[in-house]
């Protein structure tokens, strides 16, 4: 069982509210009113508010707090850019990698995105997340983990924001059983280029829609 701190409770609350745009940019986010909002002390609010400015999805702001960035297109090309030079070949390790509890926490993330194929964009956008996160997780290189999880939170809000449902949901389903079946054949190249593909069509699909927020 995964036992997670209360710091990271409140991380999570946080890049939630904050992806789904219950956190708007440029409001100012104070810890002592969210520590007593959240009903907890300062410590875990100010870990996981440095942490969330760690990972770029909230800045601080001398003698003001902390606020959420605005969104723009010049962040969202840097992201992918850099998903495409890391992702696809750390997934495309991990795969040959894997232990049996690695792979099957893969084929678990991809189960649990398949059932949100209806949902709405937020839960379908952390479910990829989780997904993608999965298949790099298992190839136990930490720096690439830390890495693209951060590249994946990023990603999360564009994805919520811009990207229509049926990308995420049934527009996706079959590219994402054919990636899985190719990581769980252990087949290093065409993960690689799948995923490597799946990138290219997301960020295109994205950049096609994207409107910077005022």
């Amino acid at each position: 069982m995964i036992v997670r701190t209360l710091s990271e409770r409140v991380f999570e609350t946080l890049r939630d509210d904050i992806v789904a745009g219950r956190l708007g940019t440029g409001t100012p986010i104070r810890q002592d009113a969210l520590a007593a909002n959240l009903g907890v002390s300062k410590i875990p609010v100010r870990e996981a508010l440095a942490r969330l400015e760690q990972v770029g999805l909230l800045t601080s702001r001398t003698n003001r707090g902390y606020a959420v960035p605005p969104m723009s297109r010049a962040q969202l090309d840097d992201i992918f850019a850099l998903r495409l030079a890391v992702e696809p070949r750390a997934a495309a390790y991990a795969a040959g990698a894997a232990d049996e509890a690695a792979r099957r926490s893969a084929v678990a993330a991809l189960a649990r995105l398949s059932t949100l194929r209806r949902g709405d964009s937020g839960q379908l956008a952390a479910a990829t997340r989780e997904f993608h996160a999965a298949l790099v997780d298992a190839g136990n290189r930490p720096l690439a983990t830390q890495l693209v999880s951060r590249l994946l939170m990023l990603a999360e809000r564009y994805l919520t924001a811009c990207l229509p449902r049926s990308a995420l949901g049934e527009g996706a389903a079959r590219h994402n059983q054919a990636l899985l079946k190719a990581w769980l054949a252990r087949d290093a190249q065409r993960v690689e280029r799948l995923l490597t593909r799946q990138l290219e069509d997301t960020i295109g699909i994205l950049g096609r829609r994207f409107k910077a927020p005022p």
